[in-house]
């Protein structure tokens, strides 16, 4: 029995999100940035936009401020990001990268480039164009999470 193509839809989209996840990953590893794991460049993204708290932080991984908390704390403790302070909130702290953040950050820029070539490769510049449009029109309107 042939699959139904709403289920081979969802298996290829996971299939290639899980293989792209990784195919970053493994390229910002080699590049010198081994002690992060995948979901770190989830709160680089947000963190990089600018005006990230923790709370923002949390909010946009869809984890608890406790859990955004411990993360902060392990990306500041390593060198990537820093607090400083906010200025309409005494209680609260501004999350920024550092340099090391930054090189990290263009690390993985160039190796999603690295890990989407093959694709455009494969389907040609012109139809890789197209699945570009066609998944921004189906794609979520919220952030980018991590699959926990």
């Amino acid at each position: 029995m042939a699959e139904q193509p709403a289920l081979q839809f969802s298996a290829l989209v996971l299939a290639l999100a899980g293989e792209l996840v990784q195919g970053i990953h493994t390229r910002v590893v080699a590049a010198g940035f081994d002690d992060l794991r995948p979901a770190h460049g989830f709160a680089f993204a947000r963190i990089s936009f600018g005006g990230a708290t923790t709370a923002d932080l949390a909010e946009h991984l869809g984890v608890t401020k406790q859990a955004a908390a411990q993360l902060v704390d392990e990306l500041v403790r390593k060198g990537y990001v820093e607090r400083t302070a906010h200025p309409t909130d005494a209680r609260a702290r501004l999350l920024r990268l550092t340099e090391r953040g930054w090189a990290c950050t263009r690390a993985a820029d160039t190796a999603a480039a690295e890990a989407v070539a093959p694709y455009q490769r494969t389907l040609g510049a012109e139809r890789f164009a197209e699945l570009v449009g066609d998944l921004a029109a189906l794609g979520p309107k919220g952030p980018i999470r991590p699959a926990w």
